[in-house]
């Protein structure tokens, strides 16, 4: 049976090349369907895309649908993926904040289907803050992006802001369709973001762990039927739907959720940035300038428990641990080294630099097994947290 995509366009002058995605998407025995914001229709008229999917054309929230008395239900109900290209800075923002105003937003609220957004506007527009902590919010929530592309803007700008092609956006959603469930049955462990340990009331000592890569596994193992249990240091990031999510502060109690978890993991993958020391005396109060000089001068520290190495040494018979390694320089050597060290059965590496690593939406990683090194290319976290669950799954 036909898979179908519903294809929500909306207002932007890259319209053009949704025409290409559906025929992408046809070529590969997929059914596509299109729902169109009243602005898109601005653009292009419906009766293009009613030609090209011989499909009838959803643009109305009170049009008449034959058959479909609730026609936003319907429409979210038939869709196997819900592909928004182009999707326009308006849209993101509605979506963000769960506002639904027309039929293509309200579809997108009332699916249980995959999401995939294709973000097209100027550069400005998209760099903004708001855009971007809403493109986040929705990243969040599990909702993939196919990142816009650099260059010359219809607008006459250039930069950031340019529907990625055709044939990216078809590839992605075709990915995503047959995204495999390999992990039924499975429980999986996922540890995320920094840990915080206190010098005082108000100071302390972290890293710019952002827990986004943690988050893109655990969103990952989920999507491929996992039963998921995320232990998170403090992150802005929302909750992930469908899995046990564990806040932690400090290393301390990150050791002690991880340690409740563990036995019951079959697979164990270790993300988070773990300080590798804690102030030995902190104060419960602040810590004044002037007045407690020496105690703020001179913070003595003491190791903090590595939880990595003190799971591994415990692991079962089939169960895969996984750890991280941040480097800025000998990338496999270090990760060999603590593959060893650690006693895990592979490490995920990454250099911390250009633009890689903390707080980045893409990324690129090695990972290292004693079988041998798989570089794996730069690219966005949730695409490639499923790259790494297929290594380790081999």
């Amino acid at each position: 049976m036909s898979r179908t995509v519903l294809i929500g366009v909306t207002g932007c002058v890259a319209i053009y090349k949704t025409c290409e995605v559906i025929r992408g998407l046809q070529k590969a025995g997929v059914r596509a369907k299109v729902v169109m914001t009243e602005s898109a229709t601005h653009f292009i008229n419906p009766t293009l895309f009613r030609s090209l999917t011989r499909e009838p054309v959803a643009v109305g929230l009170f049009d008449d649908a034959p058959g479909d008395p609730i026609h936003h239900i319907s429409l979210a109900k038939e869709a196997d993926l819900f592909l928004i290209a182009p999707c326009t800075a308006n849209v993101i923002a509605k979506m963000a904040h769960g506002i639904a105003d027309d039929l293509l937003t309200t579809t997108a609220l009332a699916t249980t289907a995959p999401i995939v957004i294709a973000p097209a506007m100027n550069v400005n527009m998209y760099e903004n803050a708001a855009t971007q902590l809403n493109m986040e919010t929705l990243r969040t929530r599990g909702i993939a992006f196919i990142d816009a592309e650099s260059g010359y803007l219809a607008c006459g700008d250039e930069g950031k802001g340019r529907l990625a092609d055709p044939a990216v956006i078809v590839e992605a959603v075709l990915e995503r369709l047959d995204a495999k469930r390999d992990l039924e049955g499975k429980r999986v462990l996922v540890t995320a973001g920094p840990t915080v340990e206190p010098i005082d009331a108000v100071r302390f000592i972290s890293n710019p762990s952002s827990g986004k890569m943690g988050f893109a596994i655990a969103a990952a193992a989920h999507e491929r039927g996992a039963d998921v249990t995320l232990v998170t240091g403090p992150v802005a990031l929302e909750d992930l739907p469908g899995m046990e999510t564990v806040h932690v502060r400090t290393a301390c109690e990150m050791l002690e959720a991880v340690d409740a978890a563990f036995d019951k993991a079959d697979i164990a993958i270790f993300t988070a940035a773990v300080s590798d020391y804690r102030p030995a005396n902190p104060s419960g109060c602040k810590l004044k300038k002037g007045r407690d000089d020496a105690e703020l001068s001179t913070i003595q520290l003491v190791e903090n428990p590595d939880i990595l190495a003190t799971m591994s040494s415990r692991k079962r018979d089939g169960q895969v641990v996984v750890g991280f390694a941040a480097e800025t320089d000998d990338l496999e050597v270090n990760a060999r080294e603590k593959l060893a060290k650690k006693n895990a059965d592979f490490i995920v590496a990454n250099l911390v630099s250009h633009g890689n690593g903390f707080a980045a939406d893409e990324n690129e990683a090695t990972i290292v097994s004693k079988d041998g090194a798989k570089p794996l290319n730069r690219m966005a976290k949730g695409q490639l947290a499923h790259r790494i669950l297929d290594e380790l799954l081999g």
